[in-house]
C-alpha cells in the first residue's frame, strides 16, 4: 500500500507543478478559443491541461518502476508499456485539438487506433464473465472489438461529462478510487498479481486528477481540454480492462458450495464491468435527453445547446460550486455503492443505505425549488433572506432607492450607477463572446468593473 500512495503522491506533485508552467505556455501559444453560446464561463480560459496530466502520468510510472514492490508489474506483465503508448497518442491528438481544433471524425479515428494499439501490446480482454452463462473465452477479434468500444465509449464519456468547472476531473477521481479499493483487494486479498497493473493504473489516475483540480476548481484558471479528459478516460478505461480480461476467475476460488453461494461469490467478477459505467451513467443518461430533446424540437442530435445536466442545475438555482459538488454526490453513490454491493451481496443494509442516500441527493437537487420561510412571529429570529417580505415594503423601498437616486450628483454617482447596472446585466445576460481576461471562469463580469463600482460607493 505504501508504494502505491508514494506513486499516488507523486503523480500529483507532478501534476501540480508543472500545471502553471502549462498555464503560461497555453496563453502564449494562443491556445485559449472563444467562448461558445453553450460555456458557462465568462472569461476566456486557457487550455492543455492535459500536458501536465501526462507528464504526471510518465513521472509516476517512472516511479513505479524504481520501486521494489512495483518492479514486478513492468517485468511479468506489459500493460504499463501498452498503457503508456496508447496515451501518448491519444494525448497528442487531444494537443492538436486544444489548439487547432481538429475535425470529429479524426479524433474518433485517433481514439479507434490508440486502443488499437494497446491491444497489439497485449492489453486486450481474453474472457468475458457473463451472469448466468459463466466464463466465455472470447476470440482474438471478438476480443479487440470489445475492447476498443469500451476503450472508445469511456473516453467519449469523461469528454462529455467535462462541462463545469472540476467536474470531469473530480468524478473521473471518483471512479478511480473505487476501481482502485476494488482492484487492491483482489490483489491483497486473493494473491492475484495480475491484479497488481490495475491497481497502480487507479493510483496513477487519482493521482493525475488530485494534481489537476486545485488549478481547475470553480474559478478555474485552466481547462484540461481534449488532451486531459481524453487522457483521463483512456487510463480510466485500461483500468477496468486490464481487471476483468486479464484475471482468471477460477484463481479466485469462487465456484465452490451451492449455486447460491456460487452466484454471489462471482458478483466480485462482474464489478469490474459495471465500475466504468460509474463514470458513464451520468454523461450516458445526459446523451440520451439531448438527442430526444434535440430531435424532439427537430434539430440534429448533434446540435449544441443549453440543455445538459450541469445547465440545468444552475437553471434550477443552483451554484456553480454546487452544481459540481451534486454531480460528485451522485458519482460517489454509484461508485462506491458497487463497490460494497461487490463485498457483501446479500447485505440488505447496503441496499437500503443506497436508497436513503438517493433520497437524499433528490432532495438536495430539488431544495433551490423550495424556499424556506420563517413564520411571522418568528422573522426578527432568522436572518432577513428568510423573512416575508409584503408587496407594500418593497414598492416602498424601490421608491426610495428612485428618490436617493434623483438627489445625487450626475458627475459621479450617475456614472457609478450606470456601471452597476451594466454590472447586473452582464451577470444576468446569456454567455457573451470576447471578454477580455484570461484569469480563469468567473460567475460575474471582469472584476475590474465592480471594484470601480465599489470605489464610487465608498466615495458618496
Amino acid at each position: 500500500m505504501r508504494e502505491y500512495l508514494l506513486t499516488l503522491c507523486i503523480t500529483a506533485a507532478v501534476t501540480y507543478l508543472l500545471t502553471g508552467p502549462v498555464r503560461k505556455f497555453a496563453i502564449v501559444a494562443g491556445a485559449m478559443p472563444q467562448i461558445r453560446a453553450r460555456d458557462v464561463h465568462r472569461e476566456p480560459t486557457p487550455r492543455l491541461g492535459g500536458i501536465a496530466m501526462f507528464f504526471g502520468l510518465c513521472a509516476g510510472l517512472l516511479v513505479a518502476d524504481h520501486l521494489r514492490n512495483l518492479n514486478a508489474v513492468f517485468s511479468d506483465s506489459n500493460e504499463p508499456r501498452a498503457l503508456l503508448s496508447g496515451a501518448a497518442l491519444i494525448w497528442l491528438i487531444g494537443v492538436l485539438d486544444d489548439k487547432f481544433e481538429i475535425d470529429a471524425l479524426i479524433k474518433l479515428g485517433g481514439q479507434m487506433i490508440a486502443a488499437g494499439v494497446m491491444v497489439m501490446q497485449g492489453l486486450t480482454i481474453l474472457w468475458l464473465p457473463i451472469p448466468g452463462v459463466g466464463l466465455v473465452a472470447l476470440t482474438q477479434w471478438q476480443g479487440t472489438l470489445l475492447t476498443v468500444a469500451l476503450v472508445v465509449i469511456t473516453i467519449n464519456a469523461v469528454n462529455f461529462v467535462d462541462g463545469l468547472d472540476g467536474l470531469a476531473s473530480g468524478m473521473v477521481c471518483i471512479a478511480s478510487a473505487a476501481s482502485f479499493l476494488y482492484a487492491y483487494r483482489i490483489w491483497y486479498s486473493y494473491g492475484i498479481e495480475a491484479a497488481a497493473p490495475a491497481t497502480l493504473f487507479a493510483a496513477i489516475l487519482m493521482g493525475m486528477c488530485l494534481g489537476f483540480l486545485p488549478h481547475n476548481m470553480h474559478p478555474a484558471r485552466i481547462f484540461m481540454g481534449d488532451s486531459g479528459s481524453m487522457l483521463i478516460g483512456l487510463v480510466l478505461a485500461a483500468g477496468a480492462i486490464s481487471i476483468t480480461g486479464q484475471i482468471d476467475p477460477d484463481a479466485m476460488n469462487l465456484f465452490s458450495g451451492s449455486e447460491r453461494n456460487t452466484v454471489h461469490q462471482m458478483v466480485p467478477v462482474y464489478i469490474p464491468l459495471l465500475l466504468p459505467l460509474t463514470i458513464i451513467a451520468v454523461p450516458a443518461a445526459d446523451l440520451v435527453l439531448a438527442i430526444v430533446r434535440r430531435t424532439w424540437r427537430g434539430q440534429s442530435p448533434f446540435a449544441a445547446d443549453r440543455g445538459h445536466l450541469h445547465h440545468r442545475l444552475l437553471e434550477v438555482g443552483h451554484s456553480h460550486s454546487r452544481a459540481v459538488l451534486i454531480m460528485y454526490f451522485w458519482s460517489a453513490l454509484i461508485a462506491f455503492g458497487t463497490l460494497a454491493f461487490s463485498v457483501n451481496s446479500a447485505s440488505m443494509w447496503i441496499v437500503l443505505g443506497i436508497a436513503a442516500l438517493s433520497a437524499v441527493g433528490l432532495v438536495l437537487l430539488l431544495l433551490p425549488r423550495f424556499t424556506p420561510r420563517a413564520p411571522r412571529w418568528a422573522e426578527n429570529l432568522v436572518p432577513p433572506r428568510y423573512r416575508r417580505r409584503r408587496r407594500g415594503a418593497l414598492a416602498a423601498e424601490a421608491e426610495a432607492a428612485m428618490a436617493s437616486l434623483a438627489y445625487e450628483e450626475p458627475a459621479s454617482h450617475e456614472k457609478a450607477a450606470q456601471e452597476r447596472e451594466e454590472g447586473v446585466r452582464e451577470h444576468r445576460s446569456p454567455v457573451v463572446t470576447g471578454v477580455s481576461g484570461v484569469n480563469g471562469a468567473t460567475a460575474i463580469g471582469p472584476r475590474a468593473r465592480f471594484l470601480e463600482g465599489r470605489k464610487a460607493e465608498s466615495s458618496r
